[in-house]
């Protein structure tokens, strides 16, 4: 015989009004959650009403023209905490009748915002056709007591439509007994902003249509401007558009609005081809890893595929970018009043089905790390307090972003992190395209160049944590905190010799380059011997810098010594991405020379030109499979060809440039998704420190084949052994 019970869960009656409580987060999301609700009743048209606020009369009314419920919809759905209802109705891709929508909600517990609000609600409801409107009146001081949930009894009553007279239809809830006593102008102007938003404000037309009234508080309102009043002074507009293939096309172009400021108006479109994404910053560590241990999908493709875009589906976006620098501000009308709405109001949101995905976008909402990414390089990235911009998802493919309970935004999970990667990924045409204009019209307003501000202390704390994890720190301390003082002193000497800012962002950059190296080696477990190696080379790095400054330290090399070092530097990284390496001067196959040089340098030098090249391999022969002929083929040799003196030549069969080469080594000027846009500025500095020249020659100006049919880059050396 069994001492087993059996017991069945009795949830209180109070449980109804906890989930109006718990889940969602403030009274203006308990709103939008009912206006998003009208939505999903295929309305066209919402009224939100606050009246007779601060009297104890006051009311929220949200009333919509949708299809309302019937007695069976109230009884069998409204009546049914977590009802199926709606998500059902998306999975099987039903869609309503008049707007052909899918529904937002999926886990029946919206229509719970109500309880946030207050304590008596009233519900009437006509659905299409029927013949009479139905009520439900809730008071929880007079229903909840100690009750049962089972025990708990709602009457549901009909009558002669009054609500809703004629062919009218649809819902109206009235809320009294509000739960927040008192409604400040600032409230109220920011349930404003928000019920507005709950639509793109980029649509040219819509068939939803959310309006906020005020009876006795309109002045609250008075003086909020439009987004149609900003928009009209973004000096760039950017939209792309990413399909089912990971294709992306863009549309750039910037608008010369500036008093005074004579400057052509320009458009570029961009060719349809794969979206590009960053290289994962902790992908070199995954090189050491057994293939099945990484995590993620697509963690280290450089381009978007289908694969990719599996449970997110296609996208678009459109950017309005603005520029708050003062010289810009005193040649435009009303600047103050377009830097208060930015600061209000700035920021990429989220909108699935053209209704926003709540808070993204939200003043205190940083989701895709804009501010943090424009630290250390404000010159070329945008940040939150300067653009207005809109995601715009598709409901039925993006079922693998899913939004949390309590309504802020999406469960982060792998499809939201793939979303934020195609997201930034996509600021890459746009800022690069900016930058050049944001030359331009430094240069007309006369603007000289400052030092930025580039802070060597994230990176290499970051150092100092991994260290610690992974129980090297005791060893490794000295060389981190050398890292630190010779980037602190170097900074210094770079300021106080009247050096641009450029140079410190050539240091700082070479800086990043190092640390994302040897946190890989860290992560990847490297011997304590090879960690220490890397410090020391890094901490040399920037030695050499210095040595630069006093214009010593140059030595004379040979091309083949240098071209071995980089090699070994890199070898395992050639593996990892299946690359077949062609050096024949290290097999004798080419003629070698000697030129003067700075180590130290022109190892990072060609370090840099690898790690690019590496990199664009990936975007052009995205898929290789494991012990198949791999296409992807560098080139790594010397020349005596060129005007100027030998060369060591660095070429590829990835995509190629696309840009002149003046633009190609421009400070801040890149394609790439994560790129800083110093690495070929880098390259051309060291050159001019040793003597030599950066030049872009064809192939056959070099004696290559067509196989190698990419980038082709030549460091050229005037200052050979026994000159200058």
């Amino acid at each position: 015989m069994s001492d087993d019970s059996a017991f069945r869960f009795r949830p209180k009656a109070r449980i109804l009004r906890l989930l109006g409580d718990e889940l969602i987060g403030n009274q203006r999301l308990a709103i939008f959650e009912l206006v998003k609700n009208a939505y999903d009743a295929d309305a066209e048209e919402v009224v939100v009403t606050l009246a007779q606020l601060g009297t104890p009369s006051a009311s929220i009314t949200v009333r919509d023209d949708g299809d309302g419920m019937d007695e069976a919809t109230i009884r069998d759905v409204w009546f049914v905490p977590g009802a199926d209802h709606r998500g059902r109705q998306r999975r099987e891709g039903r869609r309503t009748q008049r707007f052909s929508r899918l529904p937002l909600g999926e886990k029946g517990l919206g229509r719970f915002a109500v309880h946030k609000l207050g304590e008596r609600i009233r519900l009437v409801t006509r659905a299409i056709g029927d013949p009479v409107e139905r009520q439900v009146e809730i008071d929880w001081d007079k229903i909840l007591g100690d009750g049962y949930l089972e025990d708990l009894q709602l009457q549901v009553g009909k009558r002669e439509p009054v609500t809703f007279p004629g062919d009218s239809h649809g819902t109206e809830v009235v809320i009294e007994g509000l739960r927040q006593d008192e409604w400040t102008r600032g409230d109220l102007r920011r349930l404003y902003r928000q019920v507005t938003s709950i639509c793109s404000p980029f649509a040219a037309e819509r068939e939803f249509s959310v309006e906020l009234k005020l009876p006795g508080r309109e002045i609250d309102l008075e003086g909020l401007p439009t987004v149609g009043d900003i928009l009209d002074k973004a000096l760039w507009h950017y939209t792309f558009s990413l399909d089912e293939q990971g294709q992306f096309t863009w549309t750039y172009a910037f608008i010369n609005r500036l008093v005074g400021v004579d400057l052509a108006n320009r458009t570029v479109n961009g060719m349809l081809q794969p979206l590009q994404l960053d290289d994962q910053a902790d992908e070199a560590a995954e090189e050491a890893m057994p293939r099945k241990q990484r995590r993620g999908k697509g963690r280290n493709r450089v381009v978007v595929d289908t694969d990719f875009l599996k449970g997110i589906g296609p996208l678009e976006g459109e950017f309005f970018v603005f520029d708050r620098d003062k010289e810009v501000l005193t040649r435009m009308s009303e600047p103050d009043l377009m830097t208060r709405y930015l600061n209000e109001n700035g920021g990429i949101r989220v909108y699935r089905d053209a209704i926003r995905v709540y808070n993204y976008g939200e003043r205190g909402d940083d989701w895709l790390g804009l501010d943090l990414r424009r630290v250390n390089q404000p010159t070329i990235r945008v940040s939150r307090n300067v653009v207005l911009a809109a995601i715009n998802l598709s409901l039925e493919h993006s079922t693998d972003l899913v939004e949390k309970t309590n309504r802020e935004g999406f469960v982060e999970n792998d499809a939201y992190r793939r979303l934020r990667r195609i997201v930034l990924a996509s600021l890459a045409a746009l800022e690069a395209e900016r930058q050049d204009d944001k030359d331009r019209l430094r240069q007309l307003l006369g603007k000289k160049e400052g030092i930025e501000r580039f802070d060597a202390s994230p990176p290499i704390e970051a150092l100092r944590k991994e260290a610690k994890r992974i129980q090297v720190d005791e060893a490794l301390e000295p060389f981190i905190n050398r890292i630190e003082a010779e980037f602190d002193a170097l900074k210094d000497t770079l300021v106080h010799a009247g050096f641009s800012g450029m140079g410190l962002a050539v240091v700082f950059h070479e800086i990043d380059r190092g640390v994302r190296e040897l946190l890989a080696a860290f992560k990847s477990g490297g011997e304590r011997s090879a960690l220490e190696r890397k410090a020391i080379d890094l901490s040399q790095l920037l030695d050499g810098f210095s040595t630069l400054l006093r214009r010593s330290g140059r030595k004379s090399m040979r091309a083949s010594e240098l071209i071995r070092q980089a090699r070994d530097i890199s070898v395992a990284r050639f593996r990892y991405h299946q690359v077949t390496l062609h050096c024949p001067i290290l097999e004798n196959a080419s003629q070698d020379f000697e030129a003067v040089m700075a180590r130290e340098l022109m190892v990072g030098a060609l370090t840099n030109l690898i790690d690019n090249a590496l990199y664009w391999l990936r975007v052009r022969w995205p898929d290789v499979s494991a012990g198949e002929p791999s296409a992807r083929k560098i080139h790594i040799g010397t020349s005596l060809d060129l005007e100027g003196g030998p060369a060591i030549i660095v070429a590829d069969n990835g995509p190629g440039f696309r840009d002149l080469p003046e633009l190609l080594t421009k400070p801040f000027f890149t394609r790439r998704p994560d790129g800083m846009g110093l690495g070929l500025y880098y390259v051309k500095l060291a050159m001019e420190l040793s003597g030599g020249t950066l030049q872009f020659p064809s192939a056959a100006d070099v004696g290559l084949s067509d196989e190698y049919d990419g980038a082709i880059i030549a460091l050229v050396f005037n200052n050979t052994k026994g000159g200058g």
